[in-house]
Protein backbone atom coordinates (compact mmCIF):
# COMPACT_ATOMS: atom_id res chain seq x y z
CA UNK A 1 0.00 0.00 0.00
CA UNK A 2 1.29 3.46 -0.92
CA UNK A 3 1.83 5.74 2.04
CA UNK A 4 1.16 9.43 1.51
CA UNK A 5 4.22 11.45 2.48
CA UNK A 6 3.55 14.77 4.18
CA UNK A 7 6.00 17.47 3.17
CA UNK A 8 7.92 18.88 6.07
CA UNK A 9 6.89 22.43 6.86
CA UNK A 10 9.67 24.88 6.23
CA UNK A 11 11.10 26.76 9.17
CA UNK A 12 10.82 30.55 9.16
CA UNK A 13 14.54 30.76 8.48
CA UNK A 14 14.35 28.43 5.46
CA UNK A 15 11.22 30.13 4.14
CA UNK A 16 12.88 33.52 4.47
CA UNK A 17 15.94 32.28 2.59
CA UNK A 18 13.88 30.83 -0.25
CA UNK A 19 11.87 34.04 -0.66
CA UNK A 20 14.86 36.41 -0.54
CA UNK A 21 18.43 35.15 -0.87
CA UNK A 22 17.53 32.28 -3.19
CA UNK A 23 15.96 34.69 -5.67
CA UNK A 24 19.39 35.81 -6.85
CA UNK A 25 21.45 34.21 -9.58
CA UNK A 26 24.69 34.54 -11.48
CA UNK A 27 24.23 35.86 -15.02
CA UNK A 28 25.47 33.93 -18.04
CA UNK A 29 24.61 36.02 -21.12
CA UNK A 30 26.46 39.03 -19.73
CA UNK A 31 29.16 39.29 -17.04
CA UNK A 32 28.00 40.50 -13.63
CA UNK A 33 30.10 43.68 -13.79
CA UNK A 34 28.18 44.78 -16.90
CA UNK A 35 24.81 43.96 -15.36
CA UNK A 36 25.73 45.96 -12.23
CA UNK A 37 28.13 48.65 -13.51
CA UNK A 38 27.49 51.09 -10.65
CA UNK A 39 28.78 48.70 -7.98
CA UNK A 40 32.34 49.89 -8.70
CA UNK A 41 31.46 53.37 -10.00
CA UNK A 42 32.06 55.21 -6.70
CA UNK A 43 35.24 53.39 -5.65
CA UNK A 44 33.51 51.33 -2.95
CA UNK A 45 34.91 47.80 -2.66
CA UNK A 46 32.53 44.93 -1.82
CA UNK A 47 34.11 41.50 -1.39
CA UNK A 48 31.20 39.44 -0.07
CA UNK A 49 27.57 40.44 -0.58
CA UNK A 50 26.50 37.56 1.70
CA UNK A 51 27.78 39.54 4.68
CA UNK A 52 24.77 41.84 4.33
CA UNK A 53 22.51 41.29 7.34
CA UNK A 54 18.80 41.94 6.83
CA UNK A 55 17.66 43.72 9.99
CA UNK A 56 13.99 42.63 9.97
CA UNK A 57 13.97 39.37 7.95
CA UNK A 58 10.80 40.36 6.11
CA UNK A 59 9.45 38.46 3.12
CA UNK A 60 7.15 40.08 0.57
CA UNK A 61 4.04 38.16 1.63
CA UNK A 62 4.62 39.02 5.31
CA UNK A 63 5.23 42.64 4.34
CA UNK A 64 1.89 42.93 2.48
CA UNK A 65 -0.10 41.40 5.35
CA UNK A 66 1.58 43.65 7.90
CA UNK A 67 1.06 46.83 5.89
CA UNK A 68 -2.52 45.94 4.91
CA UNK A 69 -3.49 45.77 8.57
CA UNK A 70 -1.95 49.19 9.19
CA UNK A 71 -3.82 50.59 6.19
CA UNK A 72 -7.17 49.41 7.53
CA UNK A 73 -6.57 51.10 10.88
CA UNK A 74 -5.21 54.27 9.28
CA UNK A 75 -8.09 54.90 6.91
CA UNK A 76 -10.70 54.10 9.54
CA UNK A 77 -9.32 56.96 11.64
CA UNK A 78 -8.93 59.30 8.66
CA UNK A 79 -12.56 58.67 7.68
CA UNK A 80 -13.71 59.33 11.24
CA UNK A 81 -11.65 62.54 11.26
CA UNK A 82 -13.39 63.76 8.10
CA UNK A 83 -16.88 62.79 9.24
CA UNK A 84 -16.51 64.49 12.60
CA UNK A 85 -15.17 67.85 11.34
CA UNK A 86 -11.69 67.11 12.59
CA UNK A 87 -10.44 70.21 10.82
CA UNK A 88 -12.06 72.26 13.61
CA UNK A 89 -10.32 70.40 16.43
CA UNK A 90 -6.90 71.95 15.86
CA UNK A 91 -5.80 74.64 18.29
CA UNK A 92 -5.76 77.43 15.73
CA UNK A 93 -5.69 77.80 11.94
CA UNK A 94 -2.17 79.26 12.20
CA UNK A 95 -1.03 75.67 12.93
CA UNK A 96 -1.81 74.88 9.28
CA UNK A 97 1.32 76.78 8.26
CA UNK A 98 3.38 73.89 9.63
CA UNK A 99 1.15 71.38 7.84
CA UNK A 100 1.46 73.18 4.51
CA UNK A 101 5.23 73.23 4.84
CA UNK A 102 5.22 69.48 5.56
CA UNK A 103 2.98 68.69 2.59
CA UNK A 104 5.03 70.77 0.17
CA UNK A 105 8.48 69.72 1.38
CA UNK A 106 8.39 66.29 3.03
CA UNK A 107 5.65 64.35 1.22
CA UNK A 108 7.24 64.88 -2.23
CA UNK A 109 10.55 63.94 -0.59
CA UNK A 110 9.04 60.60 0.42
CA UNK A 111 8.03 60.00 -3.19
CA UNK A 112 11.51 60.95 -4.41
CA UNK A 113 13.05 58.53 -1.91
CA UNK A 114 10.78 55.79 -3.25
CA UNK A 115 12.13 56.32 -6.76
CA UNK A 116 15.67 56.46 -5.43
CA UNK A 117 15.43 53.16 -3.56
CA UNK A 118 13.78 51.45 -6.53
CA UNK A 119 16.71 52.53 -8.68
CA UNK A 120 19.35 51.66 -6.07
CA UNK A 121 17.84 48.19 -5.64
CA UNK A 122 18.46 47.54 -9.33
CA UNK A 123 22.05 48.77 -9.14
CA UNK A 124 23.28 46.73 -6.15
CA UNK A 125 24.75 43.30 -6.85
CA UNK A 126 23.69 41.57 -3.63
CA UNK A 127 20.21 40.10 -3.29
CA UNK A 128 19.95 41.03 0.39
CA UNK A 129 20.57 44.68 -0.41
CA UNK A 130 18.17 44.52 -3.35
CA UNK A 131 15.33 43.17 -1.18
CA UNK A 132 15.99 45.78 1.53
CA UNK A 133 15.81 48.59 -1.05
CA UNK A 134 12.62 47.13 -2.53
CA UNK A 135 10.93 47.11 0.89
CA UNK A 136 11.94 50.70 1.58
CA UNK A 137 10.84 51.87 -1.87
CA UNK A 138 7.38 50.48 -1.11
CA UNK A 139 7.39 52.10 2.34
CA UNK A 140 8.30 55.49 0.97
CA UNK A 141 5.61 55.63 -1.69
CA UNK A 142 3.08 54.46 0.90
CA UNK A 143 4.18 57.28 3.21
CA UNK A 144 3.73 59.87 0.46
CA UNK A 145 0.27 58.53 -0.34
CA UNK A 146 -0.97 58.34 3.25
CA UNK A 147 0.36 61.81 4.06
CA UNK A 148 -1.37 63.32 1.02
CA UNK A 149 -4.61 61.48 1.84
CA UNK A 150 -4.55 62.53 5.48
CA UNK A 151 -3.80 66.18 4.74
CA UNK A 152 -6.14 66.44 1.73
CA UNK A 153 -9.13 66.89 4.05
CA UNK A 154 -7.78 70.32 5.02
CA UNK A 155 -7.76 71.37 1.35
CA UNK A 156 -11.58 71.38 1.44
CA UNK A 157 -11.63 74.17 4.01
CA UNK A 158 -8.37 76.13 3.99
CA UNK A 159 -6.20 77.92 1.47
CA UNK A 160 -2.68 77.04 0.36
CA UNK A 161 -3.01 73.24 0.06
CA UNK A 162 -4.20 73.01 -3.53
CA UNK A 163 -1.01 73.23 -5.62
CA UNK A 164 1.64 71.48 -3.55
CA UNK A 165 2.92 69.40 -6.50
CA UNK A 166 3.68 72.46 -8.67
CA UNK A 167 4.99 74.36 -5.66
CA UNK A 168 7.40 71.55 -4.84
CA UNK A 169 9.12 72.17 -8.17
CA UNK A 170 8.72 75.92 -8.55
CA UNK A 171 8.36 77.92 -5.36
CA UNK A 172 11.59 79.26 -3.90
CA UNK A 173 11.76 77.66 -0.44
CA UNK A 174 10.66 74.25 -1.76
CA UNK A 175 13.71 73.97 -3.96
CA UNK A 176 15.59 73.35 -0.69
CA UNK A 177 14.09 69.87 -0.06
CA UNK A 178 13.77 69.19 -3.77
CA UNK A 179 17.45 69.83 -4.42
CA UNK A 180 18.36 67.66 -1.40
CA UNK A 181 16.55 64.60 -2.76
CA UNK A 182 17.50 65.27 -6.39
CA UNK A 183 21.12 65.46 -5.26
CA UNK A 184 20.83 62.06 -3.56
CA UNK A 185 18.96 60.44 -6.46
CA UNK A 186 21.58 61.58 -8.97
CA UNK A 187 24.42 60.10 -6.90
CA UNK A 188 25.72 56.54 -7.13
CA UNK A 189 23.89 53.78 -5.23
CA UNK A 190 26.26 53.63 -2.25
CA UNK A 191 26.20 57.40 -1.74
CA UNK A 192 22.41 57.31 -2.02
CA UNK A 193 22.32 54.70 0.74
CA UNK A 194 24.58 56.82 2.99
CA UNK A 195 22.64 60.01 2.14
CA UNK A 196 19.13 58.70 2.78
CA UNK A 197 19.35 55.48 4.82
CA UNK A 198 22.12 56.59 7.14
CA UNK A 199 22.49 60.38 7.22
CA UNK A 200 18.81 61.25 6.88
CA UNK A 201 16.91 58.22 8.23
CA UNK A 202 19.28 57.27 11.05
CA UNK A 203 21.03 60.49 12.05
CA UNK A 204 18.50 63.22 11.25
CA UNK A 205 14.99 61.74 10.96
CA UNK A 206 14.23 62.06 14.69
CA UNK A 207 14.76 65.80 14.37
CA UNK A 208 11.97 65.80 11.79
CA UNK A 209 9.34 63.21 12.68
CA UNK A 210 9.40 63.09 16.46
CA UNK A 211 8.94 66.84 17.05
CA UNK A 212 6.52 67.17 14.14
CA UNK A 213 4.22 64.30 15.15
CA UNK A 214 4.33 65.38 18.78
CA UNK A 215 3.46 68.91 17.66
CA UNK A 216 0.52 67.58 15.66
CA UNK A 217 -0.77 65.71 18.74
CA UNK A 218 -0.32 68.78 20.97
CA UNK A 219 -2.33 70.85 18.49
CA UNK A 220 -5.24 68.44 18.02
CA UNK A 221 -4.35 67.27 14.50
CA UNK A 222 -5.23 63.59 14.86
CA UNK A 223 -5.22 62.99 11.10
CA UNK A 224 -1.52 63.83 10.96
CA UNK A 225 -0.78 61.93 14.16
CA UNK A 226 -2.40 58.84 12.65
CA UNK A 227 -0.25 58.71 9.53
CA UNK A 228 2.76 59.43 11.74
CA UNK A 229 2.03 56.43 13.94
CA UNK A 230 1.33 54.30 10.87
CA UNK A 231 4.77 55.18 9.51
CA UNK A 232 6.72 54.75 12.76
CA UNK A 233 7.26 50.99 12.43
CA UNK A 234 8.53 51.59 8.89
CA UNK A 235 10.83 54.35 10.13
CA UNK A 236 12.26 52.00 12.76
CA UNK A 237 13.09 49.55 9.97
CA UNK A 238 14.60 52.33 7.87
CA UNK A 239 16.83 53.49 10.73
CA UNK A 240 18.04 49.94 11.29
CA UNK A 241 18.71 49.60 7.57
CA UNK A 242 20.74 52.82 7.73
CA UNK A 243 22.96 51.48 10.48
CA UNK A 244 23.36 48.13 8.72
CA UNK A 245 24.25 49.91 5.47
CA UNK A 246 27.16 51.85 6.91
CA UNK A 247 28.47 48.89 8.93
CA UNK A 248 28.33 46.63 5.87
CA UNK A 249 30.23 49.10 3.68
CA UNK A 250 32.86 49.88 6.32
CA UNK A 251 33.50 46.24 7.20
CA UNK A 252 34.03 45.22 3.59
CA UNK A 253 37.30 47.10 3.00
CA UNK A 254 39.40 49.76 4.82
CA UNK A 255 39.59 51.74 1.57
CA UNK A 256 35.87 52.50 1.93
CA UNK A 257 36.37 54.54 5.12
CA UNK A 258 37.56 57.88 3.64
CA UNK A 259 34.86 57.73 0.94
CA UNK A 260 32.12 57.17 3.51
CA UNK A 261 33.51 59.93 5.77
CA UNK A 262 33.38 62.38 2.87
CA UNK A 263 29.75 61.44 2.21
CA UNK A 264 28.85 61.82 5.89
CA UNK A 265 30.42 65.29 5.92
CA UNK A 266 28.45 66.26 2.81
CA UNK A 267 25.05 64.93 3.82
CA UNK A 268 25.25 66.23 7.36
CA UNK A 269 25.86 69.73 5.98
CA UNK A 270 23.05 69.35 3.46
CA UNK A 271 20.66 67.78 5.96
CA UNK A 272 21.09 70.44 8.62
CA UNK A 273 20.32 73.19 6.13
CA UNK A 274 17.16 71.29 5.12
CA UNK A 275 16.17 70.96 8.78
CA UNK A 276 16.39 74.72 9.32
CA UNK A 277 12.80 74.76 8.00
CA UNK A 278 11.86 72.23 10.71
CA UNK A 279 13.59 74.39 13.35
CA UNK A 280 11.40 77.31 12.30
CA UNK A 281 8.27 75.16 12.45
CA UNK A 282 9.06 74.05 16.00
CA UNK A 283 9.91 77.48 17.39
CA UNK A 284 7.38 79.67 15.56
CA UNK A 285 4.62 77.82 13.71
CA UNK A 286 3.03 75.68 16.42
CA UNK A 287 0.44 77.47 18.61
CA UNK A 288 1.18 74.88 21.32
CA UNK A 289 4.85 73.99 21.26
CA UNK A 290 6.35 70.66 22.29
CA UNK A 291 9.97 71.70 22.66
CA UNK A 292 12.36 74.19 21.16
CA UNK A 293 14.73 73.44 18.32
CA UNK A 294 17.59 73.75 20.81
CA UNK A 295 16.03 71.12 23.08
CA UNK A 296 15.41 68.78 20.15
CA UNK A 297 19.01 69.19 18.97
CA UNK A 298 20.37 68.47 22.45
CA UNK A 299 18.44 65.18 22.58
CA UNK A 300 18.55 63.88 19.02
CA UNK A 301 21.70 65.61 17.83
CA UNK A 302 24.14 65.96 20.72
CA UNK A 303 23.19 62.94 22.85
CA UNK A 304 22.17 60.44 20.16
CA UNK A 305 24.53 61.69 17.48
CA UNK A 306 27.59 61.83 19.72
CA UNK A 307 26.92 58.29 20.96
CA UNK A 308 26.53 57.06 17.38
CA UNK A 309 29.80 58.54 16.16
CA UNK A 310 31.58 57.26 19.26
CA UNK A 311 30.50 53.75 18.19
CA UNK A 312 31.59 54.37 14.60
CA UNK A 313 35.04 55.55 15.73
CA UNK A 314 36.22 51.91 15.78
CA UNK A 315 35.82 51.91 11.99
CA UNK A 316 37.77 55.16 11.66
CA UNK A 317 34.68 57.39 11.22
CA UNK A 318 34.61 60.72 13.05
CA UNK A 319 32.07 63.46 13.64
CA UNK A 320 30.91 65.27 10.47
CA UNK A 321 33.30 67.98 9.38
CA UNK A 322 31.10 70.97 10.26
CA UNK A 323 29.59 69.64 13.49
CA UNK A 324 30.98 72.51 15.60
CA UNK A 325 29.64 75.18 13.24
CA UNK A 326 26.19 73.59 13.36
CA UNK A 327 26.26 73.56 17.16
CA UNK A 328 27.05 77.29 17.18
CA UNK A 329 24.15 78.01 14.80
CA UNK A 330 21.43 76.10 16.68
CA UNK A 331 20.36 79.10 18.79
CA UNK A 332 20.03 81.33 15.71
CA UNK A 333 18.71 79.55 12.63
CA UNK A 334 15.00 79.34 13.48
CA UNK A 335 14.82 83.09 14.17
CA UNK A 336 16.73 83.96 11.01
CA UNK A 337 14.62 81.72 8.75
CA UNK A 338 11.32 82.93 10.29
CA UNK A 339 12.30 86.55 9.67
CA UNK A 340 13.03 85.64 6.07
CA UNK A 341 9.66 83.91 5.67
CA UNK A 342 7.91 86.94 7.19
CA UNK A 343 9.53 89.52 4.93
CA UNK A 344 8.89 87.38 1.82
CA UNK A 345 5.44 86.15 2.91
CA UNK A 346 3.86 87.60 -0.24
CA UNK A 347 5.64 84.77 -2.10
CA UNK A 348 4.79 81.78 0.13
CA UNK A 349 1.75 79.52 0.14
CA UNK A 350 1.31 79.90 3.88
CA UNK A 351 0.78 82.80 6.24
CA UNK A 352 3.32 84.31 8.60
CA UNK A 353 2.98 86.55 11.61
CA UNK A 354 4.87 88.56 14.19
CA UNK A 355 5.30 86.53 17.38
CA UNK A 356 3.03 87.69 20.21
CA UNK A 357 4.34 88.90 23.56
CA UNK A 358 3.59 85.43 24.95
CA UNK A 359 5.49 83.80 22.09
CA UNK A 360 8.49 86.07 22.62
CA UNK A 361 8.50 85.30 26.34
CA UNK A 362 8.66 81.58 25.46
CA UNK A 363 11.46 82.14 22.94
CA UNK A 364 13.36 84.22 25.49
CA UNK A 365 13.15 81.39 28.03
CA UNK A 366 14.29 78.79 25.50
CA UNK A 367 17.08 80.94 24.03
CA UNK A 368 18.27 83.05 26.98
CA UNK A 369 21.66 83.86 25.44
CA UNK A 370 20.47 84.94 22.00
CA UNK A 371 16.80 85.85 21.57
CA UNK A 372 16.57 89.00 23.69
CA UNK A 373 19.96 90.22 22.54
CA UNK A 374 19.69 89.68 18.79
CA UNK A 375 16.11 88.91 17.73
CA UNK A 376 13.58 90.49 20.07
CA UNK A 377 14.68 94.04 19.05
CA UNK A 378 14.12 93.16 15.39
CA UNK A 379 10.65 91.76 16.04
CA UNK A 380 9.74 94.79 18.14
CA UNK A 381 10.81 97.08 15.30
CA UNK A 382 8.81 95.04 12.78
CA UNK A 383 5.80 95.27 15.13
CA UNK A 384 6.13 99.09 15.20
CA UNK A 385 6.26 99.23 11.41
CA UNK A 386 3.05 97.21 11.15
CA UNK A 387 1.30 99.40 13.76
CA UNK A 388 2.30 102.49 11.75
CA UNK A 389 0.66 101.04 8.64
CA UNK A 390 3.95 100.27 6.90
CA UNK A 391 4.40 96.51 7.41
CA UNK A 392 7.86 95.20 6.62
CA UNK A 393 8.05 93.42 3.27
CA UNK A 394 11.12 92.79 1.16
CA UNK A 395 10.37 92.80 -2.56
CA UNK A 396 14.00 92.28 -3.51
CA UNK A 397 15.29 88.94 -4.72
CA UNK A 398 17.73 87.30 -2.29
CA UNK A 399 21.06 85.81 -3.20
CA UNK A 400 20.65 82.01 -3.06
CA UNK A 401 23.19 79.43 -1.98
CA UNK A 402 24.24 77.37 -4.99
CA UNK A 403 24.10 74.14 -2.97
CA UNK A 404 21.31 74.18 -0.36
CA UNK A 405 19.34 76.86 -2.30
CA UNK A 406 18.32 78.78 0.82
CA UNK A 407 18.84 82.54 0.72
CA UNK A 408 22.21 83.60 2.12
CA UNK A 409 20.58 84.82 5.32
CA UNK A 410 22.59 83.03 7.99
CA UNK A 411 25.28 84.57 10.16
CA UNK A 412 28.88 83.69 10.84
CA UNK A 413 29.23 80.81 13.34
CA UNK A 414 31.27 82.99 15.71
CA UNK A 415 29.59 86.34 15.01
CA UNK A 416 25.77 86.54 14.85
CA UNK A 417 25.98 90.18 13.73
CA UNK A 418 27.71 89.38 10.42
CA UNK A 419 26.26 87.60 7.42
CA UNK A 420 28.01 84.40 6.41
CA UNK A 421 28.56 84.61 2.67
CA UNK A 422 31.13 82.59 0.75
CA UNK A 423 31.99 82.54 -2.91
CA UNK A 424 34.23 80.59 -5.22
CA UNK A 425 35.10 80.86 -8.89
CA UNK A 426 34.76 77.95 -11.27
CA UNK A 427 35.45 78.17 -15.00
CA UNK A 428 35.22 81.96 -14.95
CA UNK A 429 31.88 82.10 -13.08
CA UNK A 430 31.31 83.09 -9.44
CA UNK A 431 29.12 80.93 -7.20
CA UNK A 432 27.75 81.93 -3.81
CA UNK A 433 27.19 79.93 -0.62
CA UNK A 434 25.60 80.40 2.80
CA UNK A 435 28.20 78.44 4.80
CA UNK A 436 31.58 76.75 4.72
CA UNK A 437 29.74 73.42 4.56
CA UNK A 438 27.88 74.29 1.38
CA UNK A 439 31.03 75.75 -0.19
CA UNK A 440 32.99 72.56 0.53
CA UNK A 441 30.19 70.41 -0.94
CA UNK A 442 30.36 72.48 -4.15
CA UNK A 443 34.16 72.37 -4.39
CA UNK A 444 34.13 68.56 -4.15
CA UNK A 445 31.67 68.22 -7.06
CA UNK A 446 31.48 71.52 -8.95
CA UNK A 447 30.23 70.02 -12.22
CA UNK A 448 27.16 68.72 -10.43
CA UNK A 449 26.15 71.94 -8.72
CA UNK A 450 26.78 74.38 -11.55
CA UNK A 451 23.74 72.72 -13.17
CA UNK A 452 21.41 73.60 -10.27
CA UNK A 453 18.17 75.35 -11.23
CA UNK A 454 17.78 78.34 -8.92
CA UNK A 455 14.30 79.87 -8.60
CA UNK A 456 15.37 83.52 -8.41
CA UNK A 457 17.29 83.62 -11.72
CA UNK A 458 14.50 81.43 -13.12
CA UNK A 459 12.05 84.29 -12.55
CA UNK A 460 13.74 86.21 -15.39
CA UNK A 461 13.74 83.31 -17.82
CA UNK A 462 11.02 82.15 -20.20
CA UNK A 463 8.08 82.16 -19.80
CA UNK A 464 8.06 84.56 -16.81
CA UNK A 465 10.50 87.29 -17.90
CA UNK A 466 10.42 88.98 -14.50
CA UNK A 467 6.61 89.25 -14.26
CA UNK A 468 5.69 88.68 -10.56
CA UNK A 469 2.01 88.19 -11.44
CA UNK A 470 2.91 85.53 -13.98
CA UNK A 471 5.16 83.90 -11.39
CA UNK A 472 2.28 83.78 -8.87
CA UNK A 473 0.11 82.03 -11.42
CA UNK A 474 2.93 79.68 -12.45
CA UNK A 475 3.53 78.45 -8.89
CA UNK A 476 -0.19 78.25 -8.11
CA UNK A 477 -0.44 81.06 -5.55
CA UNK A 478 -3.60 83.08 -4.95
CA UNK A 479 -2.35 86.47 -3.67
CA UNK A 480 -4.04 87.52 -0.44
CA UNK A 481 -5.59 84.09 0.13
CA UNK A 482 -2.59 81.78 0.24
CA UNK A 483 -0.07 84.49 1.06
CA UNK A 484 0.63 87.33 3.47
CA UNK A 485 -0.04 88.00 7.13
CA UNK A 486 -2.14 85.54 9.12
CA UNK A 487 -3.94 88.35 10.95
CA UNK A 488 -7.11 89.12 9.01
CA UNK A 489 -6.57 86.28 6.54
CA UNK A 490 -9.45 84.25 5.16
CA UNK A 491 -8.21 81.17 7.02
CA UNK A 492 -8.20 82.99 10.34
CA UNK A 493 -11.67 84.48 9.84
CA UNK A 494 -13.23 81.25 8.58
CA UNK A 495 -11.75 79.18 11.40
CA UNK A 496 -13.09 81.58 14.01
CA UNK A 497 -16.56 81.58 12.40
CA UNK A 498 -16.70 77.79 12.04
CA UNK A 499 -15.54 77.19 15.59
CA UNK A 500 -18.26 79.53 16.82
CA UNK A 501 -20.90 77.64 14.84
CA UNK A 502 -19.61 74.32 16.21
CA UNK A 503 -19.83 75.41 19.85
CA UNK A 504 -22.84 77.76 19.95
CA UNK A 505 -26.46 77.83 18.82
CA UNK A 506 -26.00 80.55 16.24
Amino acid sequence: MDVKVTKKKLSLKDRYKLLTRDLGWQTTYQPMDKVYPYVTFEGIKIHDWEKWEDPFRLTVDAYWKYQAEKERKLYAIIDAHAQNNGHLNITDASYLTALKLFLQAISPGEYAASKGFARAGREFGGIGTQVACQMQALDEIRHAQTQIHAISNYNKFYNGFHAFADQRDRIWYNTVPRSFFDDAMSAGPFEFLIAISFSFEYVLTNLLFVPFMSGAAYNGDMSTVTFGFSAQSDEARHMTLGLESIKFILEQDPANVPIVQKWIDKWFARGMRLLSLVATMMDYMLPKRVMSWREAWNIYGVENGSALFTDLARYGIGLPKHWDDVEKSIDHISHQVQMALYQWSFGTSFHSWIPSDEDMAWLSAKYPETFDKYYRPRWENIKKLKAAGTPYANFGLPKLCQVCQLPCLFTEPDDPTSHCQRETEYKGEKYHFCSDGCQHVFENEPEKYVQAWLPMPGLFQEPLKGDIGAWMQWVGLNPGKDTGDYDGSEDQLNFAAWRTQATRNE
